[in-house]
């Protein structure tokens, strides 16, 4: 959410800048401000009143103190009325507080000023790739043929059990996926990230710090019964676990990493870009989470972008790395940096990682601050990074690795794996 001095100071600027993320700013900003300007005098109009019933109370109980009863009960009477209104103020104002609130939750972070200007995926700028685009034997298959042949993976029971988007991982299948998680751990906590393992439910409170809601209401799980949300990603739960929490300057930067199973509706995503493991309503991924001072965060977001270039290295895939358009961008980021694996077989590039920078966004919601000795409690940044989600790693790896004897597995993956080959 963004600060409202920063509104009150530079409202233009932010109204340039969210319209990079093609928002028209300017009469939500515009309707902040004045109810901005109505909080304000209605608190100096309560904040005067209060002060006046005050005064007199003392007076009051000087006056019956000194036999003076009549005097006593009549200040006693403008005392009382003082109170009603102040009553009334304090409704008015709280009313005022809430609908200036249910704007600002509504507007999106700023990007920042490294941010390209653009409208679609296609206008995201391509600033690193690496690796060399295997090419397959003739014959070759997509990984939703391959999980049939090899019996890794079961959409059609998923189906079943639940509905489309829920596949169910056998044999070989499911152990690749535990070794994934366990090698993006171990190489998380290698690299100094603290690993928790957080609720995959969370409550209304942790969707709004994070920016989850009211944003992607419509992408969340949701059960309605006792108001909490399955969890889109485990940023929610890791980063909500600052909520309301003041640090010191020295433990800054602070890592955390988690696996979850992640869930999303993806409602309206329909055809075949998302067949397969191309697009899922429960997934696994390990998250990365960093709260680091100001000063540094863009210095932070440069090395998680490295880490998870490092884990596509090890695992022997060609990628690159896309900077994001202003019209692509989260609602909350203000620069994420997108890293694709190229699918051979489907042949197109494929999303398997975020990484990005809020800078005070989250932090503004969370009450998250951090404080140098005696100095003025300030907001922290928040970073988060996909290292790595597992559907998309696992269709590039399946497709780009077979052959006709079979599917070859990456070396760094084979101790955890137990076999170095599927057939």
């Amino acid at each position: 959410m963004l600060q409202l001095n920063y509104i009150r100071d530079k409202k233009e600027e932010a109204i340039e800048r969210l319209a990079i993320k093609n928002f028209d700013a300017k009469p939500i900003l515009d309707k902040v401000l004045e109810l901005d300007n109505d909080r304000r005098r209605t608190q100096n109009e309560l904040d005067s009143i209060l002060s006046e019933a005050n005064t007199l109370a003392k007076q009051v109980g000087e006056l019956y103190k000194a036999g003076k009863k009549a005097e006593g009960d009549d200040l006693k009477n403008k005392s009382a009325a003082l109170k009603e209104s102040s009553k009334k103020l304090e409704e008015q104002l709280s009313a005022i507080e809430q609908e200036q609130h249910n704007l600002l939750v509504q507007v999106p972070n700023t990007p920042s000023t490294k941010v390209p200007k653009g409208k679609t995926p296609e206008d995201n700028e391509n600033v690193y790739q690496e690796g060399e685009i295997p090419v397959l034997y003739a014959g070759a298959k997509p990984h939703w043929e391959l999980t049939t042949q090899y019996d890794l993976i079961d959409f059609e029971l998923g189906v079943k059990l639940t509905g489309a988007g829920f596949p169910v991982y056998k044999g070989k299948g499911a152990r690749l996926q535990r070794a994934l998680i366990n090698f993006f751990l171990d190489r998380a906590t290698a690299a100094g990230y603290l690993e928790v393992q957080p609720p995959i439910l969370v409550n209304e409170a942790s969707g709004y710090a994070t920016g989850q809601l009211p944003d992607k209401e419509g992408q969340m799980y949701h059960s309605t019964i006792d108001n909490l949300y399955l969890i889109p990603t485990a940023e929610v739960p890791i980063t909500n676990i600052y909520r309301d929490v003041i640090l010191k300057a020295d433990q800054l930067p602070i890592k955390n990493c988690g696996y979850t199973p992640c869930f999303r509706r993806e409602a309206g995503s329909y055809g075949a870009h998302v067949r397969g493991l191309n697009r899922l309503h429960q997934f696994d991924k390990v998250e990365i989470v960093q709260i680091a001072h100001p000063d540094k965060s863009y210095e932070v977001l440069e090395e998680m972008r490295n880490y998870v270039a490092g884990l596509l290295r090890e695992l022997e895939l060609p990628f690159r790395t896309l900077k994001l358009c202003g019209g692509d961008m989260s609602f909350a980021s203000a620069l994420t940096y997108d890293f694709e694996t190229y699918s051979t077989a489907q042949q197109k590039w494929l999303e398997v990682s975020s990484v990005s920078n809020f800078e005070t966004f989250q932090s503004n919601r969370l009450k998250l601050r951090f404080k140098d000795g005696d100095a003025k409690p300030v907001l922290a940044h928040t970073l988060n990074g996909s290292a790595l989600a597992l559907p998309r790693i696992v269709a590039t790896m399946l497709e780009n690795n077979q052959t006709p004897e079979g599917i070859k597995i990456p070396k760094v993956l084979v101790p955890y794996c137990g076999f170095d080959m599927i057939n």
